[in-house]
């Protein structure tokens, strides 16, 4: 097996050692038989009779897992769930990117500070600081054990939101199974104690790499994000390793090919994976593939291109007789300025006053709305 892409520089292993034996001691975060009422949800969706609305932080932060916090970020999920059902007449469940999103992939390990530093790059907050200081950014295995803490705090505020709602439309969570040393040792009868689904990302779904042996591994429903490099054989591929009992409500594919190439990369994804693939559910993620710089500014995204992605996804899965199951979105109730209305290119790069996102840009309250208004419209 090839060597596991995207973990932090860890520089104390006996101290990663003892972490993650505490990490083995510790209580699961989530249930079996919560595990099992999100897939038979994901697997309503599946079969043309709902929707599953994921959204959430880009990077968690730990400072944001108090109640009043959690409980901003559920009522979004809970509301843009509703307009779906709304719309479409037909039950949406809530996947949050919630207790648990405390990790990041990075395109680079280090990065340089404005005056000049070399530093580890922000991998989450389950790893280091964003602060732009040496110690700051330091992989600290401690953090993982900060980590749960904080998932086990916002747990607690999500189930409180569950009385007076059915099994299947209540909030649950998941995150990227990302960092190996921290959902390993959380392993209980088969699940993933960490969530009640995970999912892999781009940079960490090869077939015969770590990331997809622990996914094939646990019970959980499971998601992969889709990038423009995966081939339309390697889509069936992982469908097939992941899924091999074609079990309802395993697997979802989340596709995040960006707006100028979804419609010429998905028609043969699906045809592919429906003639030698396994079933799987079909999300769009239209953030990750319409990530831009412009000019010196920090990344942002345009909303022209999340919604022609939004609106190119329902219309090929139409297209090949699929369901548009739903949509992946990074996303927060707070008025911030990250994703911008200005079309790229433009002539100057835009004003992004409240710009306050630990790594990607994400969608605010108006925005999400739009964009899950555009998804439920066309449905």
């Amino acid at each position: 097996m090839i060597a596991a892409a995207q973990q932090p520089d860890w520089d104390d292993p006996a101290l990663l050692g003892r972490v993650v034996e505490t990490l083995h001691t510790l209580p699961p975060l989530v249930r079996a038989r919560e595990c099992d009422r999100l897939a038979a949800a994901v697997a309503r969706a599946g079969d043309g009779g709902g929707f599953v609305l994921q959204g959430g932080d880009c990077a968690e932060r730990f400072r944001e897992s108090g109640p009043s916090d959690v409980r901003a970020k559920l009522a979004q999920l809970y509301g843009l769930a509703a307009t779906i059902t709304a719309t479409t007449g037909a039950p949406t469940a809530p996947l949050g990117r919630l207790a648990g999103q405390y990790g990041k992939p990075r395109s680079a390990p280090h990065e340089i500070t404005a005056d000049g530093t070399l530093v580890h790059s922000y991998r989450g907050d389950a790893v280091n600081s964003p602060t732009g200081t040496r110690s700051a950014r330091r992989p600290d295995p401690e953090r993982l054990l900060r980590a749960h803490r904080c998932a086990r705090a916002v747990l607690r505020v999500v189930r409180e939101s569950w009385p007076g709602r059915p099994p299947l439309d209540r909030a649950y969570v998941s995150h990227e199974a990302l960092l190996l040393d921290y959902e390993r040792p959380l392993v209980r009868d088969g699940y993933a104690a960490s969530a009640h689904s995970v999912w892999i990302g781009e940079r960490t779904r090869q077939p015969d790499g770590p990331h997809v042996a622990f996914a094939r591994s646990v019970r959980n429903t499971v998601g992969v994000k889709l990038g423009p490099s995966t081939t339309p054989a390697q889509a069936a591929h992982l469908s097939r390793l992941l899924n091999p009992d074609a079990r309802p409500g395993r697997l979802l594919f989340i596709v995040r090919l960006g707006s100028t190439r979804v419609r010429s990369l998905l028609p043969e994804i699906v045809d592919e994976v429906g003639r030698r693939g396994m079933p799987v559910v079909w999300l769009c993620d239209p953030m990750h593939g319409n990530t831009v710089r412009m000019g010196t500014g920090p990344k942002t995204r345009p909303m022209a291109a999340i919604l022609e992605e939004v609106t190119a996804f329902v219309s090929v899965l139409r297209a090949h007789h699929r369901h548009p199951a739903g949509l992946h979105l990074e996303m927060t109730p707070d008025d911030v300025t990250e994703c911008i209305a200005t079309p790229a290119p433009c002539a100057r790069a835009p004003r992004l006053p409240r710009y306050r996102t630990a790594c990607d840009p994400r969608l605010n309250a108006a925005q999400a709305f739009e964009v899950v208004e555009r998804f439920a419209g066309l449905l």
